[in-house]
This record gives C-alpha cells, sequence and structure tokens, in this order.
C-alpha cells in the first residue's frame, strides 16, 4: 500500500464517509500532482455530487472502464490505484488534518507556479499585479467548519443583529436612513451614479464630513482629485463656510477654527490621492496595513472616488469593459467583505443617460456588472429647474436593504459653495419632486405653478418659474 499522502486521502475518500463529508468540499482536482491520481479524484468526485455518496471499488472501476476520455497511457496507472485502494486504519482526526495541510501546501504551490506563468508572460488575462491576491488566498486555505446560519437555532443571533446599531453606517439624510433602515451595512458595496458635475464627490464628501464628525474613522481613496482639493472641500463642508472664502480666512483664524473642530471631533479622517487607473485593491490593502501599523488607524468606512478610474488587481486593461468594471466591482466589495466596513464608490452614467433626468440601471457607464454587484446603488439627478431651486433629485435603482420602491425618488437640498446636502421640509420636497416629474411630462411651468400653489397654497419658492419653459 502507498502511503504517500494522497493516496491516504484518496482511500479515505472510498472508506470513511464521514471524513469525505467534511474535506471534499476543499479538495481540489489540480491538488493532486500526479495525473492518474488527478483522474481517480475526479470520478471519486463526480459520483458524490450524483448520488451524494462516495462509490465503492467496483462502480469506481466500471465509471473508469468506460471513461473514453483517460489517455491511454494513464489508464493501467488508474486502474491500478483502484486495485490498491484498501481500508487503512488512521485516525479520522490526524487524517482531517493532515488534508488540510495537504490543501494548504498544493494552493500555495500552485499559486507559485501561476506567478511565475504570469512573471513570464505566460497568462493573457493575468497581470503582475494579481501575484499578492494570488497568494493571499492560496495562504486563506483552510478547512471552514461552519456550514451556514441555522434558521431556527441561531434565531437569538439573528435578532440581536437586526438591533446592532454597530452593524450600520448611519446617514446624516433622513430620508436615505429611511430606505436603508438606518444606513449601511457593513461588508457591503454601496454606490453612487450621476453625471459630470452633478455631485459625486460632493456627496461622498459630505458623508465623509458627517461621520468624522459622529466618532466614525473615514478613509476616503481619491483616485480623480488631489488629495488637497479633497481636503478643500472637506474645509467648505466642517468649518461652515463658502470655498470662496475659504481663500481669505487669516492662516490664524483657519487654524483656531480647525483646533475648535479636532477638540469636539472623536474621529479620525485620512485622505489618500493615488494617480488614475494604477490604484487597485492590492493598494489599498497595502495602505491599510501601514495605517494600522503607523497611525493605530483602522477605518469604520471606505470611501473610493471613483470606482471607474481604479485598476483590476486581477485582469488587464485590455479586458472587455464589462469584466473589467465587474472585476473592480467584485475586488473593492471583497475589501469591504475583508475589512468589515461598508466601501462607498461612485460612477459615471453612459453617454445616453447623461441629460436624461429619470435615470434608469442601465445608464451606468462601461459595464452592467457594477450595478449586479452593488448592494445599495443610486443615482444623482440633476436638472436647470432643480439647480435654481438648489436641489437634487435622488433615484433608487437597487436596494438590498429594503423595498427600493419606497421613496423611489426623492430630492435633497445641495449648497454647493459649501460643500453640503440637507434634509428638506415637506413642502419643499414637494416642489423639488412637481418641478421634474411635471417637466418630464410636458407640463408648462404655468401649469406646475398652479398645482404646486394648490397643494400647499403658496407660490413656489423659485424666481421666475412662471417664465420658465419646456421645450
Amino acid at each position: 500500500m502507498d502511503d504517500r499522502i494522497e493516496r491516504v486521502i484518496l482511500n479515505g475518500l472510498i472508506f470513511d464517509e464521514k471524513y469525505t463529508r467534511k474535506v471534499l468540499p476543499f479538495l481540489k482536482e489540480d491538488y493532486f500532482e500526479n495525473p492518474a491520481e488527478r483522474i481517480f479524484f475526479r470520478h471519486v468526485n463526480q459520483f458524490f455530487e450524483k448520488y451524494n455518496k462516495a462509490p465503492d471499488l467496483q462502480a469506481l472501476a466500471i465509471a473508469i472502464s468506460t471513461d473514453r476520455k483517460i489517455p491511454e497511457d494513464l489508464f493501467a496507472s488508474v486502474k491500478a490505484i483502484v486495485n490498491n485502494t484498501k481500508k487503512g486504519e488512521t485516525l479520522p482526526e490526524w487524517l482531517s488534518d493532515q488534508t488540510e495541510k495537504f490543501c494548504k501546501d498544493r494552493a500555495v504551490y500552485n499559486a507559485v507556479i501561476k506567478s511565475i506563468e504570469i512573471l513570464d508572460g505566460k497568462d493573457s488575462k493575468l497581470t503582475k499585479d494579481a501575484l499578492p491576491q494570488l497568494l493571499q488566498d492560496a495562504l486563506g486555505v483552510g478547512f471552514d467548519l461552519n456550514v451556514g446560519h441555522d434558521y431556527f437555532e441561531n434565531a437569538e443571533q439573528r435578532y440581536e443583529f437586526y438591533h446592532d446599531p454597530v452593524q450600520k453606517i448611519p446617514f446624516k439624510l433622513k430620508l436615505l436612513n429611511k430606505v436603508t433602515k438606518g444606513g449601511i451595512p457593513r461588508k457591503t458595496l454601496n454606490v453612487v451614479m450621476a453625471g459630470t458635475g452633478v455631485g459625486k464627490s460632493l456627496f461622498m464628501c459630505d458623508y465623509a464630513a458627517f461621520l468624522v464628525l459622529e466618532g466614525y474613522n473615514v478613509l476616503y481613496i481619491t483616485a480623480e482629485m488631489a488629495e488637497m482639493r479633497i481636503g478643500e472641500r472637506l474645509d467648505a463642508n466642517l468649518l461652515g463656510v463658502t470655498l470662496d472664502e475659504l481663500m481669505e480666512i487669516g492662516k490664524d483664524n483657519y487654524t483656531a477654527r480647525l483646533e475648535k473642530l479636532k477638540a469636539k471631533t472623536k474621529g479620525k479622517l485620512i485622505v489618500k490621492e493615488y494617480p488614475t487607473a494604477v490604484a487597485h485593491v492590492g493598494h489599498f490593502r497595502a495602505l491599510l496595513s501601514e495605517l494600522k501599523v503607523k497611525l493605530n488607524f483602522k477605518p469604520d468606512i471606505i470611501f473610493v472616488d471613483y470606482l471607474n478610474i481604479c485598476a483590476s488587481s486581477r485582469f488587464k486593461t485590455g479586458t472587455d469593459s464589462y469584466t473589467y468594471i465587474k472585476a473592480i466591482a467584485e475586488e473593492l466589495r471583497g475589501l469591504g467583505v475583508e475589512y468589515d466596513v461598508p466601501v462607498f464608490t461612485a460612477t459615471q452614467v453612459n453617454r445616453g443617460g447623461f441629460s436624461n433626468t429619470d435615470m434608469e440601471m442601465d445608464e451606468v457607464s462601461e459595464s452592467w456588472g457594477l450595478p449586479s454587484t452593488a448592494d445599495f446603488f443610486i443615482a444623482l439627478i440633476g436638472s436647470e429647474e432643480l439647480d435654481k431651486l438648489n436641489q437634487v433629485m435622488v433615484k433608487q435603482l437597487k436596494n438590498r436593504y429594503g423595498d427600493p420602491n419606497y421613496f423611489k425618488r426623492f430630492v435633497l437640498g445641495i449648497d454647493r459653495n459649501k460643500m453640503k446636502l440637507y434634509d428638506l421640509e415637506e413642502k419643499a420636497q414637494l416642489v423639488g419632486q412637481t418641478v421634474v416629474m411635471q417637466t418630464e411630462a410636458g407640463k408648462s411651468s404655468s401649469a406646475i405653478t398652479r398645482e404646486f400653489f394648490n397643494k400647499s397654497n403658496r407660490k413656489p419658492p423659485l424666481k421666475g418659474l412662471d417664465k420658465l419653459h419646456v421645450d
């Protein structure tokens, strides 16, 4: 009998059902270096998947004998493994431990071989940027004995999760809290979509500023604007001044305001800039490790401004846009899961949705794979009429935290000079929604004015509304 661990594992798969059910989900065909052993394992695995039990030796011998895909020079070797398979007397716990070690060792070995192929240019899809992820995945191989959440037995744990405020990061804005049932959960990917200049970065800066005031640690990664430009927007928001006023404040006054702000703020806010289309989650992981070591900083939320100008850690830039952008989205979501934080990012609308005042999910630029990966996906919609009201419309496109048709559309106040968003009173909310929805329907400005007056018993607070014309 062959005492190599591969043969001991194959014997165990045939004769020990408890062992088989425990280890088979973690074993892979390419862990077996010997081609004949690989074929043997493939047949055992296929039989188990079909019949939910390991094959006996007779069934295995018949399956192998009738497999025309087995090369002639390997057929005798595979049959020899079947004939030499005998029940062993190994300790089940020992065999399980040795199998886990075997899986770890082979995963690392395969990752190293794959890395060499990538470095030699033999892989047409993956770049050397994928190497850290390949090795990290290999080093993470292990037997996870947690097979899931038992609906009845773990009901109390589930209830505690529902009512644990730590599990969600709240919004400043009431309606966003309402539609998400208290904020965005950890380990999620959340996306805001808008056209150029509508307010993607403003939205994320405003959210980041609110959270740091609430005591959260915030990491803001920018691949679009310089760190200082993001800092400028945060200054305007947190100090309550316009961008123009910020340029006029004296240094002593500026420093004093920041010291006062720092004294009442418990959270930390780190802004990190990367070159456009260069940074990927591998860089972000390295940054997170560095921040932990140097500053003892662990974020509660990560903002990435914005997804489409990040790079993938797995695919080359020549890959089709659907696959490439979807890969970036999956990698960012994986980063959130790994570090137990929500990730909030942004994306552009495509050319067709740029001037649309009622966006749909298919108007995301470059890849439908992004909204399919995201947990929460909203659009910011601007128009000339909303700009005059200092408002922006939010439309829910996807919401895994609640019903996306509940407050599907609503408007927020926007102060672009101070880089802030704010809640609106009910009547002001009505103005914005009336203007947007009815101009889409082609109603005249006078009809909008009359309808608003009938509902609120006052004129809309929009100077010159009665002079607007709808094309």
